[in-house]
């Protein structure tokens, strides 16, 4: 599709919002497969006009989503040359949060993963008002460290409906954010997700994960993720290293 030189890159397809800004959505969605890229993919990205016609818009809106991109610090563009990932950068960087699930998949992107073990549990007390009349469901628990240093950023619970966790393979799981494996690899259909970040103590598995002190100050977040139907499918708990993480929300305050 787009020549011999980047045949190894291909980005995920997009479903346009039309509240949202176009050239956030691409850049979002664009950030998105650039992060989870698999290691033989090419650095080196489709043209302008390229990636245009595949999501289809402007060669302008194109040019706008790439400047958010190279500002973050993820591309870098040659006149001539092209447009090429940056191998080396930095995954920390403050998101802008307008509402997309794309932004939600840029955010949890970028870091290696490990599994720290999986299985059906019993419904967490805490998770009851998520799952009426679920007996059980199935647990996944991750570790993310960034990408260069290997340091440990933040850790992960997620609690899938088990008819929904029945699918899911792994492998994926360790490649891509939990988001994007139901969405892309399950095909479920999201229809929203609710966040809620807050600040709390570092209890002694958090500590230990995180290499930071017990009690230090964490960030602490819940993602409920709903289907089409109006189902919880996932519930997600992170815990963020205070140090590791930053979040920028950008509000529209148009009338």
């Amino acid at each position: 599709m787009y020549g011999d030189a980047v045949t190894s890159f291909a980005p995920d397809s997009l479903v346009l919002n039309r509240k949202l800004p176009l050239w956030y959505q691409v850049s979002q969605s664009l950030r998105a497969s650039i992060l989870g890229r698999t290691p033989e993919a090419s650095l080196r990205l489709p043209t302008e006009e390229q990636l245009a016609q595949h999501y289809g818009v402007s060669v302008l809106t194109m040019r706008q989503a790439l400047k958010e991109l190279e500002e973050e610090g993820l591309i870098s563009r040659h006149r001539r040359r092209g447009t090429f990932i940056e191998p080396g950068a930095r995954r920390g960087a403050p998101r802008r949060l307008l509402g997309s699930i794309d932004a939600i998949v840029a955010q949890q992107s970028g870091e290696h993963t490990t599994i720290l073990d999986h299985g059906p549990e019993p419904v967490p007390g805490e998770l009851t008002e998520y799952f009426p009349g679920a007996a059980e469901v199935v647990m996944y628990r991750r570790l993310r460290c960034d990408g260069d240093s290997g340091e440990p950023t933040n850790w992960a619970e997620n609690a899938l409906h088990p008819d929904v966790a029945a699918g899911l393979d792994l492998a994926d799981l360790e490649r891509w954010p939990m988001t994007k494996v139901l969405r892309d690899a399950l095909g479920v259909r999201i229809s929203r997700i609710t966040d809620t970040v807050e600040a709390r103590l570092a209890d002694p598995r958090t500590a230990e994960l995180l290499r930071v002190p017990l009690l230090s100050p964490i960030l602490h977040y819940t993602g409920v993720t709903y289907d089409e139907s109006g189902r919880v499918v996932d519930v997600a708990r992170i815990r963020y290293r205070g140090d590791r993480f930053s979040f920028s929300v950008t509000l529209d305050a148009a009338e």
